[in-house]
């Protein structure tokens, strides 16, 4: 089956004491890579469904939409806790860019606080 090679991780000064008693060393130097934000590239204008549809997706939206005859509403059981759940976890740019869009929303009126229990 041949021999088993076993890596680790060893100190400058072990290696240097290694290279001097003749061991065959295979060195390693990792960097890290600088991500581009692909985000700032992308423009609502080039996903193609937006550009097959442009009556449903206006630039800006106007306000909120019309009153409707019927009102929307989630029925609590009472005594039931709300399910809890963290959040999913976003990269800082991810993070930046919800939360302008969310105050983005609060200020024109869109959403509002939650009122759950």
């Amino acid at each position: 089956q041949g021999n088993a090679t076993r890596l680790s991780i060893i100190s400058c000064t072990k290696t240097e004491k290694y290279v001097k008693k003749g061991f065959p060393i295979f060195l390693a130097h990792i960097t890290t890579k600088e991500v581009e934000d692909k985000s700032e590239n992308k423009r609502l204008e080039d996903v193609p469904i937006v550009r097959d549809f442009p009556e449903v997706f206006p630039k800006d939206l106007s306000g909120l939409p019309p009153i409707r005859p019927v009102e929307f509403q989630i029925d609590l059981v009472p005594g039931a806790a709300p399910v809890a759940r963290a959040p999913y976890r976003l990269v800082p740019s991810e993070m930046k860019e919800l939360a302008e869009q969310l105050k983005e929303l609060f200020d024109k009126g869109f959403i509002r606080p939650s009122s759950s229990p």
